[in-house]
Formats: C-alpha cells, structure tokens, sequence
C-alpha cells in the first residue's frame, strides 16, 4: 500500500508564491514518474506538471515559467514551486506517481489565489 500525503497549499494573494510537497510512504517504490494536477471547481482534473526519473519535466502551457517541479528520490518526494500565481490558478492540487502500472494519487490540497 503507497500513501500519498501532500501539504503546502492555502491562501496567496495574487502575485505571490506558494511550495507544495508530497511524500510517499508505506511500500513505496522506484517511481518512473512524479507529478502535479489540479482540478477547479465545475472542471477536469488536467496535468500542471511532471517530472521523469532521469530529471526531465513537462509543464502546462499555463503554467510555464511561473511553476517548477523538482523530484528527491532517495526521499520519494516531489515539490512544485509555484510563483506569479493567478487567480485562475485556483483548485485543489493533487499529487501523482507512477510506479509500473499502478497510478497513486493523494488526497488534494487547497490552493486559493486572491485577486
């Protein structure tokens, strides 16, 4: 069993930054890839970022050069590092790995921007 747990999320004014983290625990293994999505009320959840083991990261078009997504192996744990956020920004972020074929995903965290 892989329990994903993030944290980091709440309220930012508009402009300003905010760091999510999730760690992964109980039996946890190599994870091919780590990720973040994001669902906003009365959408689909969509992919913010993800990163690779070898280290490559894709971002979302809206989200370029504002988020960067970093990986700790050793540790399980990916972060993504959001600044210049938007009002739109707005929606619980979920974290994501992969492992094989299995996808694990973790509870949400609550990330509200203020304009």
């Amino acid at each position: 069993q892989v329990q994903l747990v993030e944290s980091g999320g709440g309220l930012v004014q508009a402009g300003g930054s905010l760091r999510l983290s999730c760690t992964a625990s109980g039996r946890t293994f190599s994870f091919r890839v780590m990720g973040w999505y994001r669902q906003a009320p009365g959408m689909q959840r969509e992919l913010v970022a993800q990163i690779f083991s070898a280290g490559s990261a894709t971002y979302a078009d809206s989200v370029k050069g504002r988020f960067t997504i970093s990986r700790d192996n050793a540790k399980n744990t990916v972060d993504l590092q959001m600044n210049s956020l938007k009002p739109e920004d707005t929606a619980v972020y979920y974290c994501n790995m992969v492992a094989g074929v299995m996808n694990y995903w973790g509870k949400g965290t609550l990330v509200t921007v203020s304009s």
